[in-house]
């Protein structure tokens, strides 16, 4: 059945029905080979697999020992929640460094003029107001993830 589904969407290299002990192997022979790996688990035996991946996601449904050893626990038992999960940090970082350059150049702009008397206070306090309250509403925007 992995197989089937690997087929389906695009995978080319399928582990299946794969002891505990072995799952950790798997992962540290592929992170060995330069890849980064992310692992999905819901049960005890899943848990040391899921510490050693760079990325363990466990699901919401599964065991206790699983959502500890796990980087990020998806809340519903859904594997497609996965998918949105990697989306939604994608986009969440593509607007942290917006954020993060649009803050720098505010500040490398303002902050020289202030120095030298050139920006009234009045002006720069404002900015400033105006920069907070850009960074919160572009960070805001990501309420709107579907």
């Amino acid at each position: 059945m992995a197989e089937a589904v690997a087929r389906a969407v695009g995978i080319d290299e399928v582990h299946a029905e794969v002891l505990p002990e072995e799952k950790v192997h798997v992962i540290e022979g592929l992170r060995a080979r330069g890849r980064s790996v992310a692992m999905v688990g819901d049960g005890v035996n899943d848990a040391a697999a899921l510490a050693t991946a760079d990325l363990g996601l466990a699901m919401g449904t599964g065991t206790d020992a699983a959502i500890e050893a796990s980087d990020l626990t998806l809340v519903r038992g859904d594997l497609k929640v996965a998918v949105d999960a990697i989306r939604l940090s994608r986009r969440t970082l593509t607007t942290i460094k917006g954020n993060l350059f649009w803050a720098f150049g505010y500040n490398t702009a303002a902050l020289p003029l202030a120095a030298f008397g050139l920006l009234n206070p009045m002006i720069a306090g404002a900015a400033m107001a105006f920069s907070s309250v850009f960074v919160v509403t572009n960070s805001l925007r990501l309420r709107a993830f579907t």
